[in-house]
């Protein structure tokens, strides 16, 4: 076993959510959501750590990683165990920041997702954007998703992803994934061309550019289901974010567009567990009735929250509420909620009712 192999390894074997590797520095792992060194590990060097990253490259990514100093990837460990890679130049040399994803395909319940995320696998089309900020488990949550629809439907699944991290096999589905940098020059090329391959479901690994997005957009007015991740903190951001890229004499007709063909944002963050044991998604769902697709085509999208408030028997919920309800049932301290909620005196009035109710 090679060393950067070794160290995946040690990485399964004490479950960690995170490896770290920089030069000067013993491998350190993320346990519990606290960073600790290896014990018993020398410090790295920045020569092995060069080494490490050109067996990893190809000449391609090699290329990329030495134009802008980052790339991501995606490895196998020794056990089978899958691994997200990035790669990148700090004052030391070369740093890796390793995620270890773990591959069994679960029911939503068991991740602590909420049950009514599989109803946006019977979709027929449209556009579902699943965001967070990074480490929040967003990959995760679509992995899951998609497993639904492979096991479920007779239909064509087309991944792009950078790099790819969960590997699905054909079930009921026939699934094609394509890798950035690899198989794909860019995700808006891909999903240009994935128009031509009859897919029934894409999934965009990360809407980064306006470019992206329009191609997304595209695909979900024209029959497909896209699904797709942004780096937001909230559902309502994630409307105004995707509209707010556009140039400001096209964002009309988007907003028209988007409110036509997005039906649903799930925005998610991770809080640790009260027992100090592992970590439990609070999630925000947002779906895109009439009454949200008229607020955002006419730009009033700050009316989106009270919206949601008041629609949970519809399956809609806020990350206050969310976390309202996670310090009630005793999952996670009131404390660790309060770092994540956006509007403290929307968590305190839901606190209140969960208290009192």
């Amino acid at each position: 076993m090679d060393a950067f192999g070794r160290l995946l390894s040690l990485c399964s074997a004490a479950k960690a959510t995170d490896l770290h590797l920089s030069a000067g520095s013993a491998p350190r792992l993320r346990i519990d959501g606290d960073l600790r060194p290896v014990d018993g590990e020398p410090p790295l060097r920045a020569d092995d750590l060069g080494e490490m990253a050109r067996s990893l490259m190809n000449g391609r990514q090699l290329a990329i990683f030495e134009e802008r100093r980052t790339l991501d990837l995606s490895r196998s460990g020794p056990d089978g165990s899958r691994f997200r890679i990035n790669a990148y130049q700090e004052r030391g040399g070369i740093a890796f920041a390793i995620r270890r994803l773990d591959d069994t395909f679960r029911p939503l319940e068991e991740w602590n997702l909420p049950p009514q995320l599989e109803e946006f696998t019977r979709l027929r089309d449209g556009l579902v954007l699943v965001t967070g900020p990074t480490g929040s488990g967003k990959t995760t949550t679509l992995a899951s998703l998609l497993h639904i629809i492979n096991r479920d439907c007779a239909c064509h699944i087309l991944t792009i992803e950078d790099p790819i991290e969960y590997l699905h096999g054909n079930l009921k589905a026939l699934v094609h994934q394509r890798e950035l940098h690899t198989t794909v020059p860019s995700f808006a090329e891909a999903v240009r061309s994935a128009l031509r391959e009859d897919p029934d479901v894409i999934l965009v690994g990360e809407m980064r550019d306006v470019e992206t997005m329009r191609t997304a957009i595209t695909a979900a007015e024209t029959g497909h289901l896209v699904f797709s991740t942004l780096h937001t903190g909230d559902a309502v951001g994630s409307v105004e974010r995707m509209i707010g890229v556009f140039p400001a004499d096209e964002q009309r007709s988007i907003r028209q567009q988007v409110s036509l063909v997005l039906r649903a944002v799930v925005t998610q963050r991770l809080v640790p567990r009260r027992t100090g044991r592992g970590l439990v998604p609070a999630v925000e769902i947002l779906k895109v009735t009439n009454a949200v697709g008229n607020l955002i085509r006419t730009g009033r999208t700050e009316q989106i929250y009270s919206v949601m408030e008041g629609s949970g028997a519809l399956g809609m919920r806020t990350l206050e509420q969310e976390v309202a309800s996670l310090v009630a049932r005793g999952v996670i301290a009131e404390s660790e909620g309060r770092k994540v909620a956006h509007h403290a005196d929307a968590l305190d009035q839901w606190l209140s009712k969960t208290r009192s109710g």
